[in-house]
């Protein structure tokens, strides 16, 4: 796991180097094991690439990078993890193709020489990379099919830059960009973020998950990114549902396997909810002589806490078991670092109790660490994606099946008939009405405290979230939850969270790896039938609880809750009341924010006047952002 950037500029090579040397220092945290650079000159121009290597697998020299092929004629910054490559490695070796490492980037490099940008399909892993092409000049920018590693690039008609996080980014570009306000309007109203190629800065952009960028040194302004990866939903109709647990749980063992190979310690984020259970559980399975080693989050004494989940898995396995309890004062004093970290604002204070659990397993010595992220977005969880199911119900006018489906899902706990009808309505209302349906519903996409006339000025367009189908699609007719899935996996929901865990770990120097998250299991998945997934009586990850009966605890798998990786937010907002009066006074500045009128809403919640809404924690986070910027 590493930190790479890299620019293309017509700057002088003192100026360029400069500015790199500035990027690297501000991603040493992604690896700090060794560093590399190299320069190439250009007739009018000059290229560096550089790169901060956290060592995994081979931690020996051999993996310095920038690394270049044995032809000469590529040369490769990468930032990941290739899981099966022993297995490519061998096959690349009956091709001729010779290694003088054992490190994961040398196979990547000679898949890159022997197959090009259809390597990418061949790769289980995680990546983000960038290979320059000495004859061609020309660098082409790659990442993984899901986007868990990162990528941020910059660009115009004489230069190009890129870097694993935009703090690196911004030194290489000489002008500060101006503030993304479409950006921060959707995230303001709606939480929308990381959810396409926009950042929170103009001109700053993410390369979309499963996708490749060539830039032609000549115009790096041409071209636009590729997708690599686009999963088929068409369904799948050979397996009965036992016949695909059976499958699944052998694909599931099989991707942790692999997951393990690492030549340092490793352990595994654990929450007590099925996804980490079953990935412990796993662990063990493969390996009975395993050290190892869980990290969890507790909320003592709060509704969300699920340590008596954690310590049933604990006491299973046989595990070391570390925990980190959180008082609320410590929030305010890792906040400026977590928002630092984080890089752009987040979601939800909870993202606070992630960058515990990775502090703790670096107190402890830990490298690597396993994480059930992306298993929700891949196998139906969360509440059951209902909106989706019923959707799939009415396109097959199976109404009998909605109305019963109904019913069923709104007897799990945390729902309710109403949420039941909301979500019914969800399907049923024509998206130029959403705005009206939602304003009824108790959500305005232009609330007090926002100065939306000012927005409006500025060419801010005032939405609504989009309904994340496309009802023209004749695949995706009868198929609404696949369809919403894989719009989960690869264009938004599971971003941000992504986003989330790799600055998070990568903050405490620990690489963090997501064993569900492989193309190969979402093609799986997203093929079967979708009452495999979330059953008709609203039971989530249906088939996967199958799977794992007899390797994870009966007593977690037949949980009826969902916690998720929760915090309990009010209470530590309410023991900060004073702070965040403070934090929210940098957001004067804006034009935007109605300082005054925020300053209400958070004190109507804190004095029990109205509900807690996630609303006021990202008014408290980007108040806190901005005055960060400008320090």
């Amino acid at each position: 796991m590493c930190g790479i950037i890299g620019a293309y500029s017509p700057e002088s090579s003192g100026a360029l180097l400069n500015r790199i040397d500035i990027g690297i220092s501000r991603i040493r945290h992604r690896g700090p094991d060794d560093l590399g650079k190299e320069l190439i000159g250009f007739p009018d121009s000059n290229m560096v690439l550089g790169q901060t290597r956290l060592s995994i697998i081979d931690l020996s020299a051999a993996g310095h990078q920038p690394m270049a092929s044995s032809s000469g004629r590529y040369l490769l910054v990468y930032n990941g993890e290739i899981y099966n490559y022993k297995e490519l490695r061998q096959e690349l070796s009956a091709k001729g193709h010779c290694f003088r490492s054992e490190s994961d980037s040398e196979v990547l490099l000679a898949s890159w020489e022997e197959w090009g940008a259809a390597c990418l399909n061949r790769l289980v892993g995680m990546f983000a990379f960038v290979v320059y092409d000495r004859e061609r000049q020309s660098m082409t920018c790659a990442r993984d099919a899901f986007g868990i590693k990162p990528f941020f690039y910059n660009r115009n008609a004489q230069s190009f830059q890129f870097a694993s996080e935009i703090s690196a980014l911004l030194a290489l570009i000489p002008k500060r960009p101006a503030l993304n306000l479409q950006q921060i309007y959707e995230y303001l109203v709606w939480g929308t973020y990381d959810d396409g190629e926009k950042t929170f800065y103009e001109d700053i952009y993410h390369l979309p998950a499963g996708h490749f960028l060539e830039i032609d040194l000549r115009n790096p302004a041409a071209g636009e990114p590729v997708r690599w990866y686009w999963p088929s939903i068409a369904e799948r109709t050979d397996l009965s549902f036992d016949q695909a647990a059976d499958k699944l749980r052998e694909m599931f063992l099989e991707n942790v396997r692999i997951h393990l190979r690492s030549d340092v310690p490793l352990g595994a984020a654990l929450s007590g909810g099925v996804d980490s259970s079953a990935l412990v559980c796993c662990m063990r399975h493969i390996e009975p002589d395993l050290d190892l080693h869980t990290f969890s989050f507790v909320a003592n004494g709060s509704l969300v806490d699920e340590e008596k989940w954690a310590d049933i898995v604990i006491k299973d396995v046989g595990a070391i078991a570390h925990k980190t309890y959180v008082e609320p004062s410590e929030v305010r004093s890792d906040m400026d670092d977590l928002i630092r970290a984080q890089g752009e604002p987040f979601g939800s204070t909870s993202i606070y109790a992630q960058y515990r659990v990775f502090k703790l397993a670096k107190e402890k010595g830990i490298t690597v660490t396993l994480d059930g992220q992306g298993a929700d977005e891949m196998l139906g969880g969360y509440s059951g994606y209902p909106s989706a199911v019923m959707h799939s119900l009415l396109d097959k006018r199976e109404f009998g099946g909605l109305a019963r489906f109904a019913n069923s899902w709104s007897h799990w706990p945390g729902r309710t008939k109403r949420k039941s009808v909301l979500h019914l309505g969800d399907v049923l209302v024509p998206e130029g009405m959403r705005k009206r349906a939602l304003k009824l519903a108790g959500f305005s996409a232009e609330p007090e405290w926002l100065r939306v006339q000012n927005l409006t000025e500025n060419g801010v367009r005032i939405t609504v979230p989009p309904q994340k189908t496309d009802r023209s699609d004749h695949e995706a007719r009868g198929r609404r939850l696949a369809e919403r899935l894989r719009y989960a996996l690869v264009n938004g929901d599971l971003q941000s969270l992504l986003r989330h865990g790799d600055r998070n770990s990568m903050r405490w120097s620990i690489e963090s790896r997501v064993p569900f998250l492989t193309t190969g299991l979402a093609d799986f998945l997203l093929t079967l039938p979708e009452d495999y997934l979330v059953s008709r009586a609203g039971e989530t990850k249906s088939v996967f609880k199958h799977a794992m009966r007899g390797i994870v605890p009966d007593a977690i798998l037949d949980r009826r809750d969902k916690v998720g990786f929760a915090t309990p937010e009010k209470d530590w907002l309410m023991s900060e009341k004073d702070s965040i009066h403070v934090w929210l006074e940098a957001g004067r500045e804006t034009t935007y924010l109605d300082i005054d009128s925020c300053k209400r809403e958070v004190q109507l919640v804190l004095d029990g006047q109205r509900k807690f809404d996630f609303r006021l924690w990202r008014m408290i986070n980007l108040c806190r952002w901005l005055a960060l910027q400008d320090a």
